[in-house]
């Protein structure tokens, strides 16, 4: 459908093999495809609140989610055209937007480990929070590792511009609340 395989693309970027990068397209459909359902799960969320009666709310926590979403693929291009390029940003975005999902699994195992470490005397609290910190990390390399064989930088550039870009992503997840909060405070 799109002349790649995403699966397996994420997945070998996920084991630190950089030839994975090739296996998500570089067109614009491929990457409107990979943002397809990081915008369509919070648009149903936001149908699902409006019809509760919530329909103001829910409209920006939509804009919320939609900026956070379109975040990751903005920074991208911008530090892309910075660093000269700008011709391989839209396949790198669409590799991020894809490993969005990886998380979901990695959660899943992170639980069954978190179980075993439990039954094995590791006091629950413990076992989460190593495991939180633990995916964290792993994730965070990830991240970077996909934008430094995405965009071919060092890695030192791909780590700038991974922190950079959760940074602003958790501007943009606090930002509305922390506004709302002030706002009723005044």
């Amino acid at each position: 459908m799109f002349g790649s395989n995403v699966l397996k693309g994420v997945l070998l970027l996920a084991r630190g093999k950089a030839s994975g990068i090739a296996e998500f397209g570089g067109s614009p459909d491929a990457l409107l495809a990979s943002l397809a359902p990081l915008i369509a799960f919070p648009l149903v969320l936001t149908v699902l609140a409006g019809l509760n009666g919530q329909p103001e709310a829910a409209f920006i926590a939509f804009l919320s989610q939609l900026s956070i979403c379109l975040a990751v693929s903005v920074i991208t291009q911008g530090f892309a055209a910075w660093a000269g390029r700008e011709a391989l940003w839209v396949r790198t975005a669409t590799a991020l937007n894809w490993s969005f999902w990886f998380v979901i699994p990695l959660m899943f195992l992170a639980d069954t480990v978190r179980s075993f470490l439990v039954s094995a005397g590791v006091p629950q609290m413990v076992a989460f929070d190593l495991l939180i910190f633990a995916l964290g990390i792993y994730l965070f390399w990830y991240n970077c590792f996909t934008v430094r064989a995405g965009l071919q930088v060092k890695a030192i550039a791909a780590v700038g511009i991974v922190i950079i870009t959760n940074l602003v992503v958790a501007l943009l997840t606090v930002g509305p609340a922390l506004i709302d909060h002030l706002m009723a405070k005044s």
